[in-house]
């Protein structure tokens, strides 16, 4: 069984390619996730993120999502998945699924409950722990916005940095000073753990901060790039990175635009991907809108200024 490589590198938060029925196409997941795997590079594929519209998934189609991409995989890259719950016991029954159809960690997402409501450090102790007895698997610690009452404090971090089943985090405080702070107690507490970046909507200025990779879904559209521009940044090249980061820069206007990921957007970068010949369906599940034909046709013109139109 292939290993996730200390979760080092470029982990792509896979979409899921839906039929126009609203059914998870099948052969269309197969084949991105392979095409994703191809990429020297990718070092493991995450299934049911953000951009996977998981909060469009129920629980089962979740697990099948992971069995399709762990069963496509099999052999050459490990399989992610996320956890997108709020309680313990609907988590630790999630956990089971995703580790029963095959994946070999799990990305732990806060319950979005606290985004409204907020939370104790315990609860967030007690919600990894939850997850863990469950699945016996690596995890993942998802940081939230600094914004929102579901971020964790530079102190959480480390505490949960010290977990020895915590292995990565996948951060995206979107906010520069904050982020650097928690890299550091990340690191303090224990320097073997991963750091990802997750802003898709500026790559470059997360990734000189000094991560590990990053764990993104932009990675499921421009994979090549955002590999080219990590190694550029590992090398220290900034001269390079730059050059890659403004072939990057208009289809991260296209699809974000002044934002960050929203559901919307997602649907945007399904467009690019169509547009680039990456999948045939750019297809969303309601009530997310499909882009406009004004959207649309901006999202061609930067796919294609970056040399991507099929």
């Amino acid at each position: 069984m292939p290993t996730i490589a200390n979760y080092r590198g470029i982990i792509p938060a896979i979409a899921c390619p839906f039929n126009t029925d609203n059914s998870i196409d099948e052969p269309a997941l197969r084949r991105l996730a392979s095409w994703l795997a191809g990429h020297k590079g990718v070092v493991a594929i995450m299934t049911n993120g953000h951009t996977g519209e998981v909060f469009s998934l129920t629980p089962l189609e979740r697990a099948r999502v992971t069995r399709i991409v762990a069963d496509e995989l099999k052999g050459r890259l490990p399989v992610i998945s996320s956890i997108v719950c709020e309680g313990l016991t609907d988590a630790a029954e999630h956990a089971r699924l995703a580790v029963e159809a095959g994946a070999q960690a799990l990305d732990v997402m806060p319950p979005h409950h606290w985004l409204r409501f907020g939370f104790h450090s315990d609860h967030a102790l007690q919600y990894f722990d939850a997850i863990w007895q469950a699945a016996q698997v690596d995890l993942v610690c998802h940081v939230y916005p600094a914004r929102t009452q579901a971020s964790y404090s530079s102190e959480l971090l480390a505490d949960l940095a010290r977990l020895p089943y915590v292995q990565a985090f996948k951060v995206g405080q979107r906010e520069m000073s904050k982020y650097a702070r928690d890299i550091k107690a990340i690191r303090d507490a224990d320097p073997s753990k991963a750091i990802l970046t997750c802003h898709d909507e500026y790559l470059l200025s997360s990734m000189v901060q000094g991560v590990d990779g990053a764990l993104v879904g932009f990675a499921s559209a421009i994979p090549q790039l955002i590999i080219d521009l990590f190694e550029a940044v590992k090398a220290g090249d900034l001269h390079k990175a730059m050059k890659i980061q403004a072939l990057i820069t208009p289809i991260t206007e296209a699809v974000y635009g002044a934002g960050e990921p929203t559901g919307e957007a997602h649907a945007r970068m399904k467009a690019a991907m169509k547009f680039a010949g990456v999948i045939a369906n750019a297809h969303v599940r309601p009530p997310t809108h499909a882009p406009s034909a004004a959207e649309n046709e901006l999202i061609r013109a930067a796919v294609a200024q970056a040399g991507l139109l099929k």
